[in-house]
């Protein structure tokens, strides 16, 4: 599996180192709430690969299915949209390389309703004092891999994840503070118009 490819089904988030004294973890009901109630979105982000390159960027989220990863100082932009996620590379000289957003980990908490108590979706959960951490995965493809999702509480928000893939590369993502993000521009989540701004035929 190709740097690319590895990217895409991992996309975010290197462990936490183990969590200390054991804590009353968030309630998986709340943790679907704030998902479920988490629109538009907006945060800086530091993403370390499990080779452990760094990378730092920009997130936009657009819920139901839409994320944007813009880099700084990288010609690497990754966009979900209309059910598929397209990794546009100027290095490289190809197309965008182009999965079902199904297939990714970050469908999990992309999708139009997140409901963690569905059968078999949460590997784990537990808490601590400083933060909740769960590993979910889709039960009906757990071969995708999974994501492990952190949070922290009073309110609850989204501080990190961890995308595992089907080979066990992990990618982390350490995000600075989502804020809401109001109107995002349309364009940031639509793929066949990226791949026309570049002169690439879909």
């Amino acid at each position: 599996m190709g740097p690319m490819r590895r990217f895409l089904f991992a996309t975010a988030l290197a462990a936490l180192p183990a969590l200390p004294a054991l804590a009353d973890p968030i309630p998986l009901s709340d943790l679907s709430g704030y998902l479920n109630d988490l629109r538009t979105a907006e945060a800086s982000f530091t993403q370390i690969s499990d080779d452990g390159a760094i990378a730092t960027g920009t997130l936009y989220i657009q819920r139901p299915g839409r994320m944007r990863f813009e880099y700084d100082d990288s010609e690497l932009l990754v966009i979900a949209g209309g059910g598929q996620v397209a990794i546009f590379d100027d290095r490289a000289n190809s197309p965008p390389e182009q999965y079902p957003l199904r297939r990714t980990p970050l469908n999990l908490i992309l999708a139009r309703n997140v409901d963690l108590d569905r059968s078999g979706m949460i590997v784990a959960h537990e808490g601590d004092e400083t933060a909740t951490r769960i590993i979910a995965q889709d039960p009906e493809e757990p071969e995708i891999g999974h994501i492990t999702l952190v949070f922290t509480d009073e309110p609850v928000e989204l501080r990190q994840w961890i995308v595992t893939d089907s080979t066990g590369f992990e990618t982390t993502v350490i995000l600075g503070g989502l804020e809401e993000a109001g109107n995002i521009p349309a364009r940031y989540f639509n793929i066949p118009l990226e791949l026309r701004d570049r002169g690439i035929s879909d």
